[in-house]
């Protein structure tokens, strides 16, 4: 059990142990060799673009195409005019950056040129840029990759980067820079650090075992401590899964009776038209996927078919993609008719989806269950509620919007809860 976790630990924390190589050092880079450029920023227009260029030739580059030619001072933004170093057109007056390594974010001498962000002026400095000696343009991600490879960031880091540039939710933005910080790195380097004592403890207890003046209780201290970390281990392993629904979004499956307003919920959550709107029961007769973010977590949305017994063979199948749906769903949002749930398919949704603990069971597993009970503006003003008997619920018109943001705050605490 030591080994294997020792092994684990040690894989998990070798990112932040890296050594920061320097320029001149003699540990190998890969690619260290070749100055790469490429466009940072977005692609399209805007009013600024950002290029970089990364390695030794990086000062050349700069030089040749700024005047004067000397470099700028270090970590300063400095106003040139950017010529073509063939022809000595002039391309563009920019901002030019230059950092020296290992004081770079690669490690490597690096240099930034903010343009003006029209698609002629950066495809002219990109030209002008392959035009000089050693100069390559990067790959996809390898300034990240010759980051990584100086030490300058972990491989969890590089990840919680990735997630960072590719987060389109509060939630997700959070997590990444969260890791980003460098907060899984030092967890890991935590385990390390526990793993190593528990070893020591045991290589004093082998050297010096029959000494009387080792200290009592050495191995059992050393099997505690692995214990308490087979716990944490296995705690983090088990929430990996909260981490990916961050990533990719949780699963989210409104269903209902026909005509209970299922895709007027998902049209107003998605704040677009996705699914058709009509008084005809069995107007969705497939599964309708969107991406969404909810109350500040993303979500991949479904609207189904109405629940009930088919009536012919396309919603037949349907109503078998319907379930299917509900049986991966991470959050069901249940919604019926708040003015017909004394009806037969109210009651029959009733029966086969929430149960008395709130949650649908699917293959013995408990998901989580909102029960939605829509068009509360058809209720009667002053009338009896006649949703009393339910298990919690919340109203909602998506008619009118009244109930929304009860019902985006319960998605906030589930969605926060997963």
């Amino acid at each position: 059990m030591w080994r294997g976790l020792w092994t684990l630990v040690a894989r998990a924390a070798r990112g932040p142990r890296r050594p920061c190589t320097r320029q001149g050092s003699s540990t190998p880079v890969p690619g260290s060799g070749a100055t790469i450029f490429a466009l940072s920023s977005g692609q399209g227009r805007c009013g600024i673009a950002v290029i970089r260029s990364s390695g030794p030739a990086s000062g050349h580059a700069l030089r040749s195409l700024t005047a004067p030619r000397d470099l700028p001072q270090a970590r300063r933004a400095c106003l040139r005019l950017l010529s073509d170093p063939r022809s000595g057109e002039p391309l563009d007056r920019a901002l030019v950056l230059w950092f020296p390594g290992p004081q770079s974010f690669t490690g490597e001498d690096c240099a930034e040129f903010h343009v003006h962000g029209g698609p002629a002026v950066v495809s002219g400095v990109l030209q002008a840029l392959g035009s000089v000696p050693g100069l390559r343009p990067a790959e996809a991600g390898e300034f990240t990759r010759r980051a990584f490879a100086h030490g300058k960031l972990s491989l969890t880091e590089v990840e919680g980067l990735a997630d960072l540039i590719h987060a389109e939710t509060e939630a997700q933005r959070r997590q990444a820079l969260r890791q980003l910080d460098g907060e899984l790195s030092h967890l890991c380097q935590g385990w390390a650090d526990t793993l190593t004592k528990a070893l020591a403890y045991v290589e004093a207890y082998i050297d010096f075992g029959e000494d009387d003046n080792l200290e009592e209780g050495v191995l059992e201290r050393a099997d505690s401590q692995v214990r308490e970390l087979e716990v944490a281990l296995g705690a983090h392993l088990r929430d990996a899964r909260r981490g990916q629904r961050l990533r990719l979004g949780a699963h989210v499956v409104v269903a209902g009776p026909p005509n209970a307003g299922k895709s007027s919920l998902v049209n107003l959550l998605s704040r677009k038209p996705v699914s058709i709107v009509s008084p005809e029961p069995g107007t969705t007769r497939d599964v309708l996927e969107t991406p969404v973010d909810l109350a500040g977590f993303p979500a991949l949305l479904s609207d189904t078919a109405g629940l009930r017994e088919a009536v012919g063979l396309v919603e037949q199948e349907g109503v078998r993609r319907a379930h299917e749906r509900l049986e991966q769903a991470d959050l069901i949002l249940a919604v019926l008719d708040a003015s017909d749930l004394a009806s037969p398919s109210s009651c029959n949704f009733l029966d086969m989806i929430v149960n008395p603990g709130g949650a649908w069971t699917s293959n013995g597993n408990s998901q989580r269950l909102l029960l939605v009970l829509n068009k509360s503006d058809l209720l009667p003003p002053g009338g009896s509620d006649p949703s009393s008997d339910l298990p919690p619920h919340l109203l909602l018109s998506c008619l009118t919007g009244e109930g929304l943001d009860g019902l985006l705050e319960a998605l906030r605490k589930e969605l926060a809860e997963m």
